[in-house]
């Protein structure tokens, strides 16, 4: 087997949400760390020791490691000993995997190799992915195999991140990993890259499996939340407090029903279950139906929203948050940014004040959305005729439910 170097140089393609703290980790356990990314402006916000998000904890390390040479960002691929893959994988028009940031990264990096490299797929992908990685580059390397105990072998695995936003720079290091290569050895040596900076356990498999480990996990969210979303839609006919419903009866010891809201966002939960769909599309119902509940109820809301609004001739909806979830700027997938756009369309008439303390500028999909603004809370609640809530920020909850006397309020996350 091939030794793993102690210290060894490691290509990070990608300097994303997950991309970025990865080479930030593996540049703090003493790794040479070269990031790449397509966006230039990435390439020299890392460059000068800073990050282009929001994440807790991430932007002193990022500092500490460039200023010490062990970090550094470009746009071209280099040669190394590791190459990790943190690149996107979006939906294409049906719900499938589009695979074309990965097939590029691919074709990018074989160059690149000369025997003895391994290459990691961290990106979220369906099943058999890094199979089709590992064809891509031999297909431009003939001179290449992957073939164990030859000079010119390269080695493949997937080990897919394990982390909750706002919290990656701790669960990097802190959570199990699960590391499946498309040979043994490719997995040992994926292994003890991994165990220079993670403390949790390192479970090793095949690629296929730890593909579909990452894709269940996030199923099985899903799943779980749609319960507790159906849950609310049923509440709401019935004219049941749902939070109250919720509260008793998980006070049997066998009943842990999660929290309902306006939706599920993020490039995950929202997403994942779909790979499992596709790859399986006949028995794959249940996750299916689960999918299709979360992604229908924005749509309630907006009509809970437009309702209320409908009491006013120009009616000012406060909107609060749009990310995808507590505490953060990642708006990705996100449904309160969904629900915000859909009310800001329904009502041309209306204002849409939206408060979102995470971000200094609203996103390019409200260029056209004139009759939004981000404003601040104090002044969204005074002005509004109709407030919806639609992300728990900590920043809300300060707010005295006293001030919304007389507004029409929209709680979908039950603070108030």
């Amino acid at each position: 087997m091939d030794p793993v170097p102690t210290a060894s140089t490691v290509c990070v393609i990608g300097l994303g949400y997950i991309g970025l703290p990865t080479a930030a980790v593996l540049a703090q356990a003493g790794h040479r760390v070269i990031g790449v990314d397509v966006n230039p402006d990435t390439v020299a916000a890392v460059s000068s020791g800073t990050v282009p998000f929001v994440e807790d904890g991430l932007g002193s390390v990022v500092a500490g490691v460039v200023a010490r040479g062990l970090l550094t960002a470009q746009t071209a691929t280099p040669h190394a000993d590791f190459y990790i893959m943190s690149v996107p994988t979006p939906f294409a028009g049906d719900h499938r995997a589009d695979l074309t940031y990965i097939r590029a990264a691919a074709k990018a990096l074989a160059p690149k190799l000369t025997g003895g490299e391994v290459i990691v797929l961290e990106s979220t992908a369906p099943p058999g992915t890094t199979e089709q990685m590992a064809q891509i580059v031999l297909e431009a390397r003939p001179d290449l195999t992957d073939e164990p105990g030859q000079p010119n072998t390269v080695h493949f695995a997937h080990a897919p991140e394990r982390v909750l936003p706002g919290r990656i720079m701790i669960e990097m290091v802190a959570n199990d990993r699960i590391i499946g290569g498309l040979t043994p050895v490719a997995s040992e040596m994926t292994r003890e890259l991994y165990a220079s900076f993670c403390q949790g356990d390192l479970l090793i498999t095949d690629a296929r499996t730890a593909e579909m480990a990452k894709l269940t996990e996030n199923a099985f969210r899903d799943v779980n939340i749609a319960f507790a979303n159906e849950l609310s839609l049923i509440a709401d006919s019935l004219d049941i407090d749902v939070w109250e419903l919720i509260e008793l009866a998980n006070h049997h010891p066998r009943v842990n029903i999660l929290q309902p809201g306006p939706g599920v966002g993020g490039h995950c939960v929202a997403v994942d279950p779909w790979f499992i769909v596709s790859a399986a599309p006949e028995q794959a119902r249940l996750i299916r139906t689960a999918r299709e509940v979360n992604d229908s109820k924005p749509a309630a809301v907006v009509a809970k929203v437009l309702t209320a609004a409908a009491e006013h001739a120009r009616p000012t909806v406060a909107v609060l948050g749009i990310a995808f979830k507590p505490n953060i700027d990642d708006l990705r997938e996100s449904p309160a940014k969904q629900i915000a756009l859909s009310v800001a369309a329904a009502l041309p008439e209306g204002e849409v004040l939206i408060v979102e303390p995470h971000i200094d500028t609203l996103p390019k999909e409200f260029e056209n959305a004139a009759n939004c603004t981000l404003a601040d809370a104090d002044r969204a609640i005074a002005q509004a005729d109709v407030i919806a809530l639609l992300v728990d920020h900590d920043a809300f909850r300060s707010i005295d439910p006293a001030s919304l006397a007389g507004t029409s309020v929209v709680d979908t996350k039950g603070m108030w």
